[in-house]
């Protein structure tokens, strides 16, 4: 039987109605041989829009074309134009794909009666409790199951003559902050208490709770409220919810037999609604559904507490890694903190997977530094992905290179079915700087602290990205310090830093050292027959035939104007005439080229010496000029007694 390779696409894994799904998709991959590759962006959760837009790249990074279907969880999205681009690149490679809740109709779909649930839930608070006045906090406007919701909401109200008006409607995202945020809205618009607070979900529900008994009310005395999705265990609160129970787990389970069927070609319906039932409890004013068992609590409470001791080591192990990353200063450094923790966390598979450009502003190329360069954010996957830690089964494996479409490394590839992979975005704001691909890690990802834990590592690789940056700045600024920019050899400063300490050596074993000093004959008679810019080249040519003339450890550098010098240590005689030929046949070699309408002629005087304790260098660069001088007054008669 084929392996079918399946991604699903998700939003904010820590909430119980994703992780509930998630956790059903995972226990019927292998029975429908598939492999799972799950694309998580964590979205609206810091309320900050430019880190939205790096969460949302993730989804551009499958290729559709190379998956055999698709699940797709577009209800916890947000945006819905990047919902609207997800589903045409899935309609374009002509893939089957299931639609969770959605109903969309080129797809299969699964869901509730969002209305019929919704309804029983409304009814239940006006026909049974004679509840008049209403609030209510919703999930997105644009949302469909959200739009449902409400509107089934205000249908009931409707037909039973209940006036509600804007101000009493709060929209929020179904996260829990919503929920908080709503409660204190109305806490502040409420010009008298309400009957009850309907939510759209059990998340906003527990969160708005919590903050109407912050400010002093009983619930359900003062006011009722209800939820919806019965993501909340009967014992896990202090007040059991009223919402509506519907199988999530049995959504993921159903949505693999789909896409099962679709490729054995085994006959279904394309849509299938489930059944649901409303858990009418305390928090609307009924008595509890499950009553309170001793045995049952201590059994819970112990679950609790496992949950809270594991949750202090994950955050232990979490924070030491932030500060390890934090505490990097090379590119080095950092992988190996990671690979660090990869072992503590101990996954079955671990890769960590970056843009080849992740570093982009920080130049390999010193020569392309432009100043004031305006080079756009990077915000999308390269062709090319680095994999410099690849993880699998307790092993290392050595970096590589990928192509952007495979996703996962050759390493990877398995016949067996049933593997669930996590793909998880890393990225400063909106510069894409990578993603993790992680399988049956050790630690529960179901939760809000995986998402700091990979804000951090996104964080921190930002942080070493910029270091490296500063680093070919700080070479660029040491290069302007130490360069002449205008020929491209040492400037002063860069020849004191260069010869320093073979310099100081030379004094403490009485080594010999040679200064020679070369000035540009005729400049400017070049500089008034031909223009500056003719003197220019002059000068470069100077510099050229020095980086010709140098080869065996020499230090030179244009000492000013078109004067030059270069310094040698153990030098004798010998040496200084035959690097002063070398200057002069290369000199000769410029002119015989032809290319200047000038012919290029330079004075040299050369010393040599054992420098004293505390000489500066630049006596004898001094002394070196002299003699130079010397033989320019010898050209000059010279050529005086010949014409």
């Amino acid at each position: 039987m084929p392996v079918y390779r399946i991604a699903v696409i998700i939003a904010g894994i820590d909430q119980s109605y994703q992780s509930t799904i998630l956790n059903g998709i995972s226990a019927s991959a292998s029975e429908c041989s598939m492999n799972i590759e799950t694309f998580i962006s964590f979205i609206g959760s810091i309320g900050n829009p430019t880190h939205d837009n790096g969460e949302f790249n993730i989804f551009n990074l499958p290729d559709f074309r190379n998956y055999d279907g698709a699940i797709l969880l577009t209800n916890t999205i947000d945006y819905q134009p990047v919902v609207n681009d997800i589903l045409t690149r899935i309609k374009k490679a002509g893939i089957p794909a299931v639609s969770m809740d959605n109903d969309i109709p080129e797809f299969y779909h699964i869901g509730i009666d969002n209305k019929k649930a919704m309804r029983k839930i409304t009814e239940h608070m006006v026909k049974h409790h004679g509840f008049k006045k209403f609030s209510y906090i919703s999930g997105p406007a644009d949302n469909p199951e959200s739009a449902d919701r409400l509107s089934a909401f205000l249908d009931v109200l409707s037909e039973n003559n209940i006036p509600i008006d804007e101000e009493n409607i709060f929209y929020g995202d179904f996260r829990a902050p919503s929920g908080k945020n709503g409660a204190e809205y109305f806490l502040k618009h409420w010009k008298e208490l309400p009957d009850a607070l309907i939510c759209a979900n059990d998340v906003m529900a527990a969160s708005a709770i919590n903050r109407l008994t912050e400010a002093g009310y009983k619930i359900p005395e003062d006011i009722a409220v209800t939820g919806f999705d019965n993501t909340y265990n009967t014992h896990n609160y202090q007040i059991e919810i009223t919402s509506v129970d519907r199988p999530l787990t049995l959504s993921g389970q159903l949505a693999c037999r789909m896409l099962f069927n679709h490729f054995n070609k085994i006959p279904q319906e394309r849509s299938v609604i489930l059944d649901m039932s409303t858990r009418f409890t305390e928090s609307c004013g009924c008595s509890p559904v499950d009553p309170p068992n001793i045995k049952i609590l201590k059994e819970f409470n112990y679950k609790n507490y496992m949950k809270f001791e594991k949750s202090q080591s994950y955050m232990s192990l979490f924070n030491h890694l932030s500060c390890l990353l934090l505490g990097n200063n090379t590119y080095e450094e950092y992988i190996n903190s990671l690979k660090k923790f990869v072992s503590e966390m101990n996954p079955e598979e671990f890769y960590f997977c970056l843009c080849d450009n992740w570093d982009s502003e920080s130049l390999n190329d010193e020569n392309s530094y432009k100043e004031n360069e305006n080079t756009p954010v990077p915000s999308e996957y390269t062709e090319n992905i680095l994999v410099p830690i690849a993880y699998k089964q307790g092993i290392f494996y050595e970096s590589c290179t990928i192509k952007k479409s495979d996703i996962l490394p050759d390493v990877s590839r398995s016949p067996k079915s049933g593997r669930f992979y996590y793909l998880v975005p890393l990225h400063f704001g909106i510069r894409c700087l990578g993603y993790m691909v992680i399988m049956n890690p050790r630690v529960n990802i179901h939760n809000s602290m995986f998402e700091t834990l990979s804000i951090s590592i996104s964080n921190s690789l930002e942080n070493i990205r910029k270091l490296l940056c500063l680093n070919t700045v700080i070479k660029h600024l040491r290069k302007l310090y130490t360069q002449d920019t205008f020929v491209g050899i040492y400037n002063r400063n860069g020849f004191v830093n260069a010869t320093r300490e073979i310099y100081n050596s030379c004094i403490s074993e009485k080594r010999n050292i040679m200064l020679m000093f070369i000035d540009l004959d005729g400049l400017k008679s070049i500089n008034d027959t031909y223009g500056h810019d003719i003197g220019d080249v002059a000068i470069c040519s100077i510099a050229d035939v020095l980086r010709e003339s140098c080869k065996e450890n020499e230090v030179y550098c244009r000492f000013g104007g078109d004067e030059f010098i270069v310094f040698a240590p153990d030098y004798n005689e010998d040496n200084a005439k035959n690097l002063t030929k070398k200057i002069e046949m290369n000199i000769e070699k410029i002119n015989k080229t032809k290319l200047y309408p000038f012919e290029l002629n330079a004075s040299i005087g050369h010393v040599i010496t054992v420098p004293e304790p505390n000489e500066d260098i630049f006596r004898f660069v001094t002394e070196a000029d002299k003699v130079m001088y010397k033989e320019k007054r010898r050209k000059k008669r010279s050529k005086y007694l010949k014409s």
